[in-house]
């Protein structure tokens, strides 16, 4: 028989505190990406170097990252390093997890977005004067990353949705820690977590619209 009632003025009470775990979510997401499509760029770089010892230390990142859960990145990142006497705060550990994830998936989209450039574009850089790096940097990083675009984007979302695996590690101050909290102290399930859901809807579509209205705006030809 159902006996549950439904008590959202309590939820909604907590609808501010519920908000701030969001702004320290949308934090932890967008520094991730940074560091994520910084450390991509440097993958791609080492596996285009020609050396075998670089190639192998970036393949190795990317197949760990690919083909392994993402929560055991965070557990490694928390509970595996801190094995050698290395203690990362739940924060740190979940942006350090995430980090990884996102920069071996990025890097295989670099170099699937490199190999939709025509090596002629380097080639005119380097009739122009420019050095291998600058042309690297100054024609094919802006073509790659308007090619990566709308899957960088995708993996912005990924990495909102995988901040919630932070509560695993401790993480108490993000959108489904102190979810968890509060629920913990009320006992409103459905409600706290219901809201939690629709915000987290919410932030997804956010980024999903507004990458596709940057694009139609930057990318029209």
């Amino acid at each position: 028989m159902f006996e549950y009632t439904f008590q959202w003025n309590q939820a909604l009470a907590r609808l501010p505190k519920i908000l701030e775990g969001a702004v320290v979510t949308m934090e932890v997401a967008l520094l991730s990406m940074l560091l994520g499509i910084a450390f991509a760029i440097l993958l791609t770089l080492l596996r285009l170097s020609g050396s075998r010892p670089l190639h192998a230390i970036a393949t190795t990142w990317i197949e760990i990252a690919r083909n392994t859960p993402a929560l055991f990145q965070i557990y490694m990142a928390h509970f595996g390093i801190a094995s050698f006497g290395i203690h990362l705060s739940p924060f740190a550990s979940l942006l350090i997890g995430i980090t990884f994830n996102n920069a071996g998936y990025l890097a295989e989209n670099f170099r699937g977005a490199l190999k939709a450039i025509p090596d002629t574009q380097t080639r005119a850089g380097r009739s122009l004067g420019m050095s291998q790096l600058q042309a690297f940097r100054y024609i094919i990083v802006p073509q790659m990353l308007r090619i990566s675009f709308l899957p960088m984007t995708n993996q912005m979302v990924w990495a909102v949705l995988m901040t919630s695996l932070g509560v695993t590690v401790g993480m108490n101050s993000d959108l489904y820690g102190v979810t968890q909290d509060l629920n913990a102290l009320t006992f409103r399930t459905f409600e706290l977590f219901a809201i939690a859901g629709v915000i987290f809807y919410v932030i997804t579509k956010a980024i999903t619209l507004s990458a596709r209205l940057v694009a139609t705006r930057l990318f029209r030809y």
